[in-house]
């Protein structure tokens, strides 16, 4: 009895240990950026983006330099080619990559990864019934598995709502909300097959966290999505209790047109993925001089590249 009650205690010894022990596993980091027209020839009513707000874009990619990261609103391949190009003569190489094209034609949502895609499902022509007209979701979805090494792998969810601008077809508020059910349709679909499933949702969703295209993505229950909610810092502070109080600079876009800052920039996660998730490396980028680049700031996330 005496040497089964010492292993025991010995073994809880090691297991303390063991979790004591700092991860030695891959740090995965995971960016959004709605980079505000890139284009690199005009098309219609959009200009060419100038060559400084480019290289600004540029600028903010390499400060950040993630594994993975979805764009809004870039150009054609062309563009997409002299970003990655780019980016790799300063030592950022982003091999891999998909590049929608949906109902929008000029603007395109795109991911770029410098890890492999294993199966890549683009949705571009998915379509809604609205006050008895049929819509078709304008900047599609790309839902990608990547393989970050042999022992993991997570899928990633990427989308671009409906934006603000007022459409002479249908209130926008619910143009949005009906991509938003889509997008919705595709997170269950992944979950349901698999509810421990690695997944990351993110995007340019143009509305807050309380509207209900945000509380149709994030979902309820079992399968609710986790908000990461990056910060500039670490500038939340406590009462006496402990509590936190909600006091982080979060907004990731500048609205011109009231002269408001809001949070329309996500990355949410599965339950799966969130046990992998380091919310102190993950942030909103500040640098200054940042509207040059774009009227939205990135967002990123980190990971530890191993199932938890």
């Amino acid at each position: 009895m005496r040497l089964t009650t010492g292993w025991c205690f010995l073994t809880g010894l090691f297991v303390t240990f063991l979790s004591s022990t700092p991860s030695t596993a891959e740090l995965l980091k995971v960016a959004t950026f709605n980079v505000e027209s890139y284009l690199d020839a005009p098309v219609e009513s959009r200009q060419a983006k100038p060559l400084e707000s480019r290289a600004k874009v540029k600028e903010s990619i390499l400060v950040m330099r993630p594994d993975v990261i979805a764009l809004q609103e870039l150009g054609g391949a062309s563009a997409l080619t002299e970003l990655r190009e780019s980016l790799q003569r300063d030592g950022l190489a982003l091999p891999h990559w998909e590049l929608l094209s949906a109902t929008d034609t000029n603007i395109h949502l795109a991911v770029l990864s410098r890890f492999p895609f294993t199966a890549s499902r683009l949705y571009t022509n998915e379509s809604f019934l609205l006050n008895g007209r049929r819509f078709h979701i304008s900047r599609g979805i790309a839902e990608i598995d990547i393989a970050v090494n042999p022992a993991y792998s997570f899928t990633l969810i990427a989308a671009h709502l409906k934006s603000k601008r007022a459409s002479p077809e249908a209130e926008e508020s619910e143009l949005r909300l009906e991509e938003a059910r889509i997008l919705r349709e595709k997170i269950d679909a992944r979950l349901e097959a698999n509810p421990e499933l690695n997944l990351v949702v993110l995007g340019d969703f143009n509305d807050t966290i309380d509207s209900p295209p945000l509380r149709t993505v994030i979902g309820r229950g079992k399968t609710k999505l986790v908000d990461t909610r990056p910060a500039e810092g670490r500038s939340d502070s406590a009462d006496g209790n402990g509590t936190r109080q909600r006091r982080s600079v979060t907004w990731t876009h500048f609205y011109s047109k009231d002269d408001s800052f809001r949070r329309i920039d996500f990355i949410l996660l599965s339950r799966g993925m969130a046990r992998e998730w380091i919310a102190e490396k993950s942030y909103v980028l500040a640098l200054p001089n940042w509207g040059m680049a774009s009227d939205h700031r990135p967002v990123l996330a980190a990971f530890e590249a191993a199932d938890r």
